[in-house]
């Protein structure tokens, strides 16, 4: 009897050492989860703040680059509403940027008074501009679809 009580001790003994041991490895593997799950909330957060320092640069560009004067948000006035413009490139998979650099055609409105003037505004009020700043523009007019 001594010796089976004795062989439990030793049993129970092995099992609670390597519990341990698996113990640890699980710790282990969870901490780095942790920690990678920490860096991809920091990166989101990241993404984040540029996404709304972005949106903020390229609302305070429409502005100051006069666009606002031909294009409200929702109305037309003497050009198509900044959402007409952004819904109208989303659905046709246009490149605003590349419109606005001169490198792609109009897609929204191609009547050609009225592309004869958005030229000439570009050619004076968006040459100048970089591409990160029309980016931001970009982003800002596809932020205005509802």
């Amino acid at each position: 009897m001594k010796k089976v009580i004795l062989a439990l001790a030793v049993f129970a003994f092995v099992l609670t050492s390597c519990g341990d041991s698996k113990k640890n490895e699980v710790k282990k593997e969870v901490e780095t989860k942790v920690e990678e799950v920490k860096e991809a909330v920091k990166e989101i957060r990241d993404d984040a703040t540029i996404a709304a320092d972005q949106l903020t640069s390229g609302k305070a560009l429409y502005t100051s680059k006069t666009c606002a004067s031909c294009h409200a948000l929702d109305k037309k006035l003497v050009g198509p509403s900044i959402q007409e413009i952004a819904k109208v490139y989303k659905e046709k998979n246009g490149n605003i940027v590349q419109y606005l650099k001169g490198n792609a055609a109009p897609i929204v409105d191609t009547d050609p008074g009225q592309v004869a003037i958005m030229k000439a505004n570009l050619d004076s009020f968006v040459k100048d501009m970089s591409g990160d700043e029309l980016q931001a523009v970009a982003a800002y007019m596809r932020a205005a679809i509802k």
